[in-house]
């Protein structure tokens, strides 16, 4: 699969999985797909904890209420580091969503599914009880989970807009017949 089939076939994934385990060699691939996702100053300031073990997996998702991490038969979690790497500026959210974004299109290429899940690791204190439970330094921020497996279900991307509601040329909301300044 080409990264632009990859791109087109990427979607949010929230349903079942099939019961097979997610090959470590699978993983491992996947994982250093976000590895290399540039990062500001190659700082390289997102990691991850890979989770294939069962016990650990149900410990996740007990901390992480959504039905599709009783699912997973891996969870990716990928953590942000906040320290300064440019003027005092951290890069350390752009680059875990760097990082997530090439893990989506491996996770795509692949044959696997998975969905984004971060806002729920905002509410309460759950984002630091993942990290506890993971062994995440405490300067460290668990920033998003992606559960992983093969789907039972197949489903495509939603609808986006087209290129000509969100994109232009030279000026922002410039139309094809509009004169440019």
């Amino acid at each position: 699969m080409d990264v632009f089939e990859a791109i087109s076939g990427r979607h949010s994934y929230r349903g079942e999985f099939i019961d097979q385990p997610v090959p470590r060699s699978d993983l491992e691939k996947i994982v250093q797909a976000g590895i290399q996702a540039p990062s500001g100053c190659n700082a390289q300031t997102t990691t991850f904890v890979i989770v294939d073990d069962p016990v650990v997996l149900a410990k996740m998702a007990d901390l992480v209420p959504r039905p599709i991490m009783r699912a997973a038969r891996a969870v990716i979690t990928c953590i942000a580091e906040h320290r300064p790497v440019y003027k005092g500026k951290s890069f350390g959210i752009e680059d875990c969503a760097a990082a997530t974004e090439n893990i989506l299109l491996a996770i795509t290429a692949l044959g696997y599914a998975t969905v984004w899940i971060d806002g729920v690791l905002r509410e309460g204190d759950r984002a630091r009880q993942v990290a506890e439970l993971l062994g995440v330094p405490a300067d460290r921020e668990v920033r998003i989970v992606l559960p992983v497996g093969l789907p039972k279900e197949h489903c495509k991307q939603r609808e986006k807009q087209q290129f000509s509601e969100r994109s232009w040329f030279n000026r922002y909301g410039a139309g094809k017949d509009r004169e440019m300044l």
